[in-house]
């Protein structure tokens, strides 16, 4: 699947006033998750700058321990603090990684800004090792933009 193909629903999802906000994350995360097959976990983590700790919003996939992790730990700690994204072709060879499943092979981390200021991310893993690519990472970095016009 071209991914740009998905920029029409994210934006519909977006604009949609019957739903709110939670409801539009959730959306999203199904919508990747059964739209590009190595989205194996699609979720969303909410920073609270005061105690530096990112807290689990929507998501999709298999239940997670992770629901407040400190900035700095993990991948989604690391992006928290360095404001970038973060892609990893291979979670073993990573070693400040948080291991969710024996399944997560790669993940990437994209953060979302409102007025300058990272307010979260969406997180995916995938079942597949080196599974995102360039058009991946500018894929999410749109999704991130249109989440950041409902804050």
């Amino acid at each position: 699947m071209n991914l740009s193909e998905l920029h029409h629903p994210i934006s519909t999802i977006i604009n949609n006033n019957t739903q709110i906000r939670e409801e539009k994350l959730l959306s999203i995360c199904h919508l990747l998750n059964t739209s590009i097959s190595y989205y194996n976990w699609v979720g969303f983590y909410f920073a609270n700058h005061e105690i530096q700790t990112l807290h689990l919003g929507p998501y999709v996939g298999a239940e997670t321990d992770h629901t407040v992790i400190p900035f700095g730990k993990g991948i989604c700690g690391q992006v928290a603090v360095s404001n970038a994204n973060f892609v990893v072709p291979d979670v073993s060879a990573q070693d400040n990684y948080i291991a969710c499943s024996i399944t997560v092979k790669s993940e990437i981390v994209v953060p979302i800004f409102v007025d300058g200021i990272n307010i979260g991310q969406i997180d995916i893993d995938s079942h597949t090792i080196n599974a995102f690519t360039v058009e991946d990472e500018q894929f999410l970095e749109y999704v991130c933009k249109e989440i950041s016009y409902v804050y």
